[in-house]
């Protein structure tokens, strides 16, 4: 088992990531489920983010997941909202009851330096200090509230502004402006810095 970290992201809310150690008949056995994935880390990657699912919420319906035009995986006709991220081997899952929800995990690349203009304006790399970690952070925030509108076609430097990050013991508080949509709506975002992986998961 490979837990890494789980818990209660707010009242309605609980949230986990999980460290694949396991061969794919692990989660074939706990999921009842066979991936389609052509390779074999993306068939790792997509059971095993339904068997956290299932980990964290035992009762998840996972036969009933549907996936949506843009890619949102929801549960059609059920009071039950969640989101799903992967960046092997590392997989976060986050549930709520009441509102729409998202969690982003990246692992920690060098490489996202020269990529950072791409999705970070010149206020928000400023406040990031070309530390790859930070910018990891941002990026995986920007995701997790990406996936929890579900809209497509965002812009994430003009619609997704992170106006605060506060980073506490490796633990953040951030604060983004998502003005995919008028009027624009304050998101706040919960994140980590891992020694191997950032992750972020709305409030």
């Amino acid at each position: 088992m490979a837990l890494y970290k789980q818990w209660q992201n707010s009242e309605t809310s609980k949230a986990a990531i999980w460290k694949i150690e396991e061969p794919e008949s692990f989660f074939t056995e706990q999921t009842g489920l066979v991936s389609d994935k052509k390779f074999e880390t993306r068939r790792l990657e997509h059971l095993a983010g339904r068997f956290l699912l299932k980990y964290i919420l035992p009762n998840f319906q996972l036969h009933k997941i549907q996936v949506s035009p843009l890619g949102k995986p929801f549960v059609e006709e059920e009071k039950i909202f969640f989101s799903i991220s992967h960046s092997f081997p590392f997989v976060g899952v986050t549930i709520d009851t009441t509102k729409e929800t998202g969690i982003d995990v990246q692992t920690l690349q060098p490489k996202i330096l020269r990529l950072q203009h791409k999705f970070l304006s010149p206020a928000e790399q400023e406040f990031c200090g070309n530390d790859s970690e930070l910018i990891t952070l941002a990026w995986a925030a920007k995701e997790a509230a990406f996936k929890k509108y579900g809209l497509g076609a965002v812009d994430f430097i003009k619609h997704m502004p992170i106006t605060q990050m506060d980073i506490n013991d490796r633990e953040a508080e951030l604060t983004m402006e998502f003005a995919r949509e008028i009027p624009s709506t304050i998101i706040h975002l919960q994140g980590g810095l891992e020694k191997d992986f950032a992750w972020s998961v709305t409030r």
